[in-house]
C-alpha cells in the first residue's frame, strides 16, 4: 500500500496514518515529524527550518523533498509506505512522482480529509504538551487533573508557537493557498477519494479502509 494522506493540519492525517501504519504493516512517513526531530536536535537543516515552522510558513520544497527521498530508498519502503504532511505543494507532488518512477513504484491512492476550519482552529489552539516528557493534552476534549500541569510526571504544560490562534490561521491560510491544489491534482489523476474528517476518529478510519479495499 502506496498511501497519501491530505488535509489541512490538524485534520487527523497522522491519528489516521497511524491506525493504517497497524492494518497494512507498511511504515508512515511524516515530513513533521522529522523536521520538528532535527530542529530539536540542532541539525544545520532544522536550523534552516525552524524560523519557517515558527511562523507557519512551508519549509522549502528543497529541504523537505531531499528527506523524503532519503526516507522512501530505505528496506522498510520495500512494501509501501504512508506519507503523511507529503507533498506539499504542486512542485513537490510532482517531485515525487519523478522520485517514484526512478524506483519503479506508484501511488496508489490519495485520502482526503475534509474538515470544517473553525472547528480546526478550535481543535489546535487547545493543544497542550508536557515540557518534560512531552505527554499530550486538550484544554476541551482532554484536559488534565489539575490545570497546566502534567498528569504524567507533573511537568508544565505549555502551548506549542504553532498551535497558537495566530500561527494556525497563517497555516490554513498557506494550506489553502499552496496545498489545496493538490485535491485537484490527484482528481485529475484518478487517485483522489474524499473522507469526513469531522467524523469520530474510528469513524473516519473506517471510511478510509472501506475506500482502499473499495479500490483494490
Amino acid at each position: 500500500m502506496k498511501l497519501i494522506l491530505l488535509g489541512p493540519p490538524g485534520a487527523g492525517k497522522g491519528t489516521q496514518a497511524k491506525m493504517l501504519v497497524d492494518h497494512f504493516g507498511v511504515p508512515q512517513i511524516s515530513t513533521g515529524d522529522i523536521l520538528r526531530a532535527a530542529v530539536k536536535d540542532g541539525s544545520p537543516m532544522g536550523v534552516k527550518a525552524k524560523s519557517f515552522m515558527d511562523s507557519g510558513a512551508l519549509v522549502p520544497d528543497e529541504v523537505v523533498v531531499g528527506i523524503v527521498e532519503e526516507r522512501l530508498v530505505k528496506s522498510d519502503c520495500e512494501n509501501g509506505f504512508i506519507l503523511d504532511g507529503f507533498p506539499r505543494t504542486l512542485p513537490q507532488a510532482d517531485a515525487l512522482t519523478n522520485t517514484l518512477s526512478a524506483l519503479n513504484k506508484d501511488i496508489d491512492s490519495v485520502i482526503s480529509l475534509e474538515v470544517n476550519i473553525e472547528a480546526l482552529v478550535v481543535r489546535l489552539a487547545g493543544r497542550r504538551a508536557c515540557s518534560a516528557c512531552g505527554a499530550g493534552y486538550h484544554l476541551q476534549y482532554e484536559p488534565s487533573k489539575e490545570s497546566g500541569v502534567c498528569d504524567v510526571c507533573g511537568g508544565e504544560l505549555i502551548q506549542r508557537e504553532d498551535d497558537r490562534e495566530e500561527t494556525i490561521r497563517n497555516r490554513m491560510s498557506v494550506y489553502n493557498e499552496q496545498t489545496s491544489p493538490l485535491v485537484d491534482y490527484y482528481r485529475q489523476a484518478g487517485l483522489l477519494s474524499c473522507v469526513d474528517g469531522m467524523l469520530p476518529i474510528d469513524e473516519v478510519g473506517k471510511d478510509i479502509l472501506a475506500l482502499l479495499e473499495a479500490s483494490k
